[in-house]
């Protein structure tokens, strides 16, 4: 990722700043309570047994197998899928996906029932709930690694780098995802990849319970980018 220089850093808000005051509060909560010691009991670990790098390395050959159209997740059987999934969850990755109805995320990665614990919210930022999720994802299921992903084609990042009025509560995407628009000079490709980059990082920094698993090596949060043409996701950190 691109960084500007020490003046215009000083300049210019932080991402935290950019955030909902709502989010903003969670985020200085959150850290309160973990200083505190009330996060101390002990994840429960998925049964996949996979190190942070294999889980993104299995959905990274997932994809080649979906842009190679040789994928195998349709030849397992939803039978027993479905037998296994009932009463819990182990899912191996979470995915912060956009809401485009372009990027089916489980086929993108060729992944069945119970393999991915994915949220999606236009433009793939991340807000309290999104946030609250991947914790619960992280914390309680026990995956061990999550990938913000941006697309090719983004409408978010586009209607956000026009500043355009809209109605309703659309513009409340463009505050989260202004800061990789100004930080990639309002090309739609550049913009995208930005803003994944931005979010994982604030996944990184802004909530204390991923930042633990980061810090014990038990989970890693990097930033995809998914080609619409080619099916391909790219990864940018």
């Amino acid at each position: 990722m691109a960084h500007a220089d020490e003046n215009r850093q000083q300049e210019e808000p932080t991402v935290l700043q950019t955030l909902p005051v709502s989010l903003r509060r969670r985020t200085l909560l959150s850290g309160a309570v973990a200083a505190g010691g009330l996060l101390a009991a002990p994840a429960l670990r998925a049964q996949t047994g996979m190190s942070p790098d294999a889980a993104l390395e299995h959905m990274m050959q997932g994809n080649r197998r979906f842009v190679a159209e040789k994928m195998t997740s349709f030849d397992e059987d939803l039978t027993i899928l479905k037998q296994h999934t009932v009463d819990k969850q182990e899912p191996l990755a979470a995915v912060l996906s956009c809401a485009d109805s372009r990027v089916p995320v489980e086929l993108v990665f060729d992944q069945s029932i119970g393999h991915l614990f994915v949220t999606r919210v236009a433009g793939n930022v991340c807000t309290p709930e999104i946030i609250a999720s991947l914790e619960y994802g992280a914390a309680v299921l026990g995956v061990v690694a999550i990938m913000v992903l941006g697309h090719s084609g983004c409408g978010a990042v586009q209607a956000t780098i026009e500043g355009k009025a809209v109605p309703g509560q659309i513009s409340a995407l463009y505050a989260p995802i202004r800061p990789a628009v100004q930080q990639a000079g309002g090309t739609l490709a550049a913009a995208t990849k930005a803003n994944a980059q931005i979010q994982a990082g604030l996944l990184r920094t802004a909530s204390p319970v991923l930042a633990e698993l980061i810090g014990k090596g038990r989970l890693k949060v990097v930033a995809g980018y998914y080609d619409l043409g080619s099916g391909a996701v790219t990864l940018l950190s």
